[in-house]
């Protein structure tokens, strides 16, 4: 079954990299890709040789399989050739600046798809036979073993069974031969990622990809969107373990737990089972690169961290000097407690509804926060719903802000906001400060680094201080959470109903907070006779700065003389505040 699905594979990916060839000729109209199919058959032909020598029994035939096996070994270094003249013969790389180059009717991700497979097999091809050789030879030279007293005893009747064991081993040894050359070829192909992969992590890989596009190409929040959608790509590669724990030898015996922790150079440490019983346990192997990293998302460290940066990033002068705003910010958090509601009704429990609705406030950090202390287990989708809608702000919001407001209200151009003096921009991060660790301490660590960070910026005497918190610090910090919380979606584990239902969830509940905030935006328009663009409202989600710069970009799309970014950025910051609230609350009732 498992040599099956092996070739299975091995066959889907050859069967590609000749559609890729096919689909060349047919756009281009040149038989430059019929020479890449046609190297490709030949470089397939001595893994067939090799596979055919070891299922033959006649000596004659292994010796000529193995000529034929060698003479046509070097087609498969032929493809590494084909790598690297391909490109030039297609003018797909201009050697003098590196840019794309290539025939107009030929399209870039055909290219990208005929050369990445072609890659792809010519490694694989490579290391099965060089391996596949290693392995045979170490075979061979393996000594054989000696004939035993009893194979050589006759029987009692005088009937010697010496000639009949002789007979049995010489067809013992020839199959012998047989298995060994199968078998080590056939352990080469299944220890393969494309014989361990399953169609789940197939899927994830894909949408990987896809992220990867929307990162690199379209400039979607690239920041965010593709350490997540890399380490996505890192986790479902089968046999990496970049994600996978430690492991452990238990033992109910101190002296033996010793023993063994002395012979691997380990140390014992004392746990104990479901039953409260203590055990010992040595820690037998450790685990992934990515699984250490994971524990500051874990653990909660990574959030606030993040937040320090944010706020040393975040200019509160726009929401200082047009409180209005603060109802804004607040009114965007509709969507937490509606997908907070609707969550409820699908069974899920109130830690898992809390965890998913703070999807709502399309705050990374703060929905790590949250599920991390309410609903660990649910870390891996929710932790990607919300960093990946946070990338995709520019295609959700626009519309809602459309279908929700008219074209006059669009092009609503909102007066000047007064300056800040120092004085207010120092006193307000002390006092929200004060204020929210008061009102609700469990939102303290998030709105205590945001604070912080903004006051090192603010304050004018921690110059220093303030570069490394928006540079160095938020950099690394956002490298490593990227990565870590796109490592979190295994195919094996994240394609279930549940993971569907949040991640359905989590689109209800931003474009619910986008809702909300228009909505009060419109109010406000009224109110004021026309002085609020309701557009503003929509940067009440605290994707900062993305929300505000969308709401700039539609309301433009009317008015190009239109600048309203200072105006939405204060929503913006006040939705960052928003959500830290609700995340304090869900805490404080669950």
């Amino acid at each position: 079954m498992a040599r099956k699905r092996c070739v299975l594979r091995w066959g889907a990916a050859v069967g590609l990299y000749w559609a890729a060839c096919a689909a060349h000729v047919w756009q281009t109209g040149g038989l430059l890709a019929l020479g890449l199919a046609w190297n490709m058959l030949l470089a397939l032909l001595p893994l067939c040789f090799a596979c055919a020598a070891g299922r033959c029994r006649l000596w004659a035939g292994r010796a000529a399989l193995a000529v034929l096996w060698l003479l046509f070994l070097p087609n498969t270094f032929y493809m590494l050739t084909d790598l690297i003249h391909t490109p030039q013969n297609m003018e797909w790389v201009n050697p003098a600046d590196w840019t794309v180059r290539h025939s107009e009717n030929v399209s870039d991700w055909l290219l990208t798809l005929l050369l990445g497979t072609g890659a792809v097999l010519a490694v694989l091809l490579l290391s099965v036979l060089l391996l596949g050789a290693v392995a045979i030879a170490e075979q061979a030279t393996q000594p054989t073993a000696e004939p035993t007293d009893t194979e050589a005893q006759t029987d009692v009747g005088g009937a010697s069974l010496e000639g009949e064991v002789l007979v049995e081993e010489a067809a013992a040894e020839e199959d012998d031969l047989s298995l060994d050359f199968v078998g080590g070829m056939k352990n080469i192909l299944e220890s393969t990622g494309f014989a361990n992969a399953s169609w789940q992590q197939y899927v994830m890989i894909a949408i990987a990809c896809v992220l990867l596009y929307l990162a690199i190409v379209k400039q979607f929040e690239p920041l965010l969107l593709l350490p997540i959608s890399f380490g996505m790509l890192l986790a479902n590669l089968p046999l990496g373990g970049m994600m996978d724990g430690p492991t452990f030898q238990n033992f109910a015996n101190a002296a033996e737990a010793a023993e063994f922790a002395a012979k691997y150079g380990a140390s014992v440490t004392l746990t104990a089972d479901e039953l409260g019983n203590t055990i010992y346990q040595v820690q037998t192997a450790t685990g992934g690169l990515l699984y250490y990293l994971y524990q500051g998302v874990k653990l909660g460290i990574y959030p606030p961290l993040i937040f320090m940066g944010v706020g040393a990033m975040t200019d509160f002068a726009p929401l200082i000097a047009n409180p209005k705003s603060l109802l804004l910010g607040a009114a965007a958090q509709l969507g937490i407690f509606l997908a907070f509601i609707l969550a409820k009704f699908l069974n899920f429990s109130n830690e898992a509804a809390a965890s998913i609705g703070i999807i709502g406030g399309a705050d990374g950090p703060t929905a790590l926060f949250v599920t991390s202390k309410l609903a660990p287990q649910l870390l891996g989708p929710i932790a990607v719903a919300a960093y990946s809608y946070m990338a995709l702000v520019p295609v959700i919001q626009p519309p809602f802000m459309k279908l929700l407001t008219t074209k006059k209200e669009r092009a609503v151009v909102m007066e000047q906001l007064r300056p800040v003096s120092k004085r207010e921009l120092v006193i307000f991060p002390i006092m929200v400060t004060i204020i929210v660790a008061l009102l609700l301490p469990s939102a303290a660590p998030l709105i205590g680094m945001l604070m912080l960070g903004n006051l090192v910026r603010v304050s004018g005497v921690t110059e220093r201080l303030s570069k490394t918190a928006q540079n160095e610090l938020c950099n690394i910090v956002t490298i490593f959470l990227g990565l870590t919380v796109g490592a979190t979606a295994n195919g094996n584990t994240f394609l279930d109903w549940d993971t569907l239902k949040i991640l359905l969830l989590g689109v209800f509940a931003f474009s619910g907070g986008t809702v909300g905030g228009v909505l009060l935006g419109k109010l406000m328009y009224k109110l004021t006779g026309g002085k609020v663009n309701p557009l503003i409202g929509s940067a009440g989600v605290s994707a900062v700065p993305m929300a505000a710069r969308v709401s700039q970009k539609v309301a433009q799309e009317e008015n190009p003389g239109n600048f309203l970014l200072m105006h939405a950025m204060g929503p913006n910051v006040a939705g960052v505040i928003g959500s830290a609230v609700a995340a304090g609350v869900f805490l404080a009732l669950f």
